[in-house]
């Protein structure tokens, strides 16, 4: 009889344990390089998700959002990646870097949450009498090669009328700071999520202005609006106003309704610790979900009507 008794339990153990194994949800996110500041977001994400919630999230490097969104094609219901809506938008039209790549599976790409967005700084060394954007022509600036900073620098050079009137500095971003420290250059431009690393470093050490771009600028850019608040950097007294290109988490109608509605309940519920190791969780709020140019995914539509938070028809 006892060994009937613990042969019982021995099952009954095992049973729970499979239980368990089986209450548990994986997930892949894939978001950027390894060592960039979006990599780390998602392992801070993938930490968050472990503490608070059954879902396991694998953390996968990527060449680039043009990759991830590609990928949808061969990936199935486990699939969370980071986009700018815009390319989503791009991918399900078959156009730019999309053009004669479409596929239906592309049609099928539904929106979680917002991450931080690539916010553009132009940073200029304090005592270079820099205060507006005008104010580069004839000063040596700093754009790097290859990243959406350098490509939407470039860009706003031509905008506003600086095309051949600044002279490019040949110095990788990665040497922006001790190259402005040492006056080999009187600027730099840079892209990501604010409070963005080597701007801090600058601020700190050398004493930086962040230029503000006016209303019309903005408008000429194409890109969204935004404020880094007055105190993000040090001596940095007023808010800067900038242009930025939203961020967010996609996955697509593959994943079932509730680990959507888990991931967006857990990424937003643990946001505010997030913020507490990492401040760039801070720039993320409800009025970064009118970046979502497409449609969210059923789950999480269920965690913003139960949340409160407005939702446009075309979102739905």
């Amino acid at each position: 009889m006892k060994h009937f008794t613990l042969l019982t339990g021995a099952v009954a153990a095992l049973a729970v344990t499979a239980t368990a194994a089986f209450a548990e949800t994986r997930v892949t996110y894939k978001s950027a390089k390894t060592g960039s500041s979006y990599y780390q977001m998602g392992v801070q994400i993938a930490e968050a998700m472990k503490a608070n919630s059954d879902i396991i999230v694998t953390v996968e490097e990527s060449q680039g959002s043009v990759q991830n969104v590609m990928e949808v094609r061969a990936r199935g219901g486990d699939y969370v990646f980071t986009t700018p809506p815009a390319l989503v938008g791009l991918a399900q039209g078959g156009k730019a870097m999309f053009e004669g790549k479409g596929d239906p599976s592309f049609a099928e790409i539904r929106a979680l949450f917002p991450i931080p967005s690539l916010t553009m700084h132009f940073v200029a060394r304090a005592d270079a009498g820099i205060e507006t954007l005008a104010d580069l022509e004839g000063k040596r600036l700093l754009l790097g090669k290859g990243s959406f900073g350098a490509t939407e620098g470039e860009k706003y050079l031509k905008l506003f009328g600086l095309e051949g009137k600044v002279e490019l500095a040949e110095v990788e971003l990665s040497n922006a700071v001790p190259a402005l420290k040492n006056g080999q250059i009187d600027a730099f431009v840079t892209a990501g999520s604010y409070p963005a690393p080597n701007v801090i470093e600058a601020a700190a050490s050398t004493g930086v202005t962040v230029l503000s771009l006016d209303d019309s600028q903005i408008e000429a850019s194409k890109r969204s609006r935004l404020v880094i608040p007055a105190g993000t950097y040090a001596g940095q007294d007023a808010d800067i106003v900038t242009t930025s290109l939203p961020v967010v988490a996609f996955t697509t109608t593959k994943m079932d309704d509730e680990t959507a509605y888990q991931l967006t309940k857990t990424f937003w519920e643990g946001k505010a610790a997030m913020a507490g190791s990492a401040p760039w969780w801070n720039g993320v709020d409800e009025a970064l979900m009118a970046n979502i140019s497409g449609k969210i995914h059923p789950g999480a539509v269920r965690y913003y009507q139960e949340a409160g938070m407005a939702l446009s028809d075309d979102q739905m």
